[in-house]
């Protein structure tokens, strides 16, 4: 948007930069926070205690988890795992779920 000189109007950084995280494919920055904060309301205590999120991008979440068979348990419940992190923030953030295991 232009001004009555010609130059550009100012525009509040917030802004620019939800304009950059949905150029990029990232999510709403509160919608990642809530799911970082309460993940164990997503996979349940057991499961969080074994795996964490690590990212959202372009509506995948990718989930480390410490050993194969978390990871393994984690791909079995993808779907429950989308359904209660999107009813969780109240929009559709995760299409699909994948996981790692960390090496160390």
């Amino acid at each position: 948007m232009t001004d009555a000189a010609g130059g550009r109007e100012p525009i509040p950084i917030a802004d620019a930069l939800a304009a950059v995280r949905a150029e990029l494919g990232l999510p709403d920055t509160d919608a990642f926070r809530v799911l970082v904060e309460q993940w164990s309301d997503v996979v349940g205590a057991e499961v969080a205690a074994h795996a964490h999120l690590d990212s959202l991008h372009d509506g995948t979440a990718w989930v480390v988890a410490d050993s194969t068979l978390w990871a393994s348990q984690l791909r079995y419940l993808e779907t429950a795992i989308r359904e209660r992190a999107n009813d969780l923030v109240g929009s559709v953030v995760v299409d699909a779920v994948r996981v790692r295991v960390q090496r160390v």
